[in-house]
């Protein structure tokens, strides 16, 4: 029988004026340490982030989102933030920035499949 494992998570958010603090979500990422799990769930409403503001630049942000993506992933082709552990990665990707792209604070979880978890997550908090 298989026991739920400790994971944590954060909601990523498109920020289009910080100085504003209204954002949308776009994704979520959530880590597993036990399950050796980074993985992120991103979604690029186009019309609705520009419905949101005019002035919100959707390459730029898919460019930030796909960074999200490659980190998650690691290796060679995400820099050097993606040659750092998991947890180090996770914890690079969810710091407080004042930036276009932010993530909401860290929250903790139990799950026993975290891709299951991420899925769920991502259609509650994102779709």
């Amino acid at each position: 029988m298989q026991e739920n494992q400790l994971f944590e998570y954060a909601v990523i958010r498109i920020v289009p004026q910080v100085e504003r603090e209204e954002f949308m979500n776009v994704g979520v990422v959530l880590y597993c340490s036990r399950q050796k799990f980074l993985q992120v769930l991103v979604r690029i409403d186009e019309q609705r982030l520009c419905a949101f503001s005019e002035k919100i630049d959707i390459s730029e942000v898919a460019e930030y989102l796909n960074a999200f993506t490659q980190i998650c992933a690691g290796g060679v082709g995400a820099g050097p933030i993606g040659n750092l552990p998991i947890a180090e990665r996770f914890r690079w990707l969810t710091a407080t920035r004042s930036t276009v792209v932010q993530t909401s604070k860290v929250h903790p979880g139990l799950c026993i499949d975290a891709a299951a978890m991420l899925s769920q997550l991502y259609t509650q908090l994102v779709l």
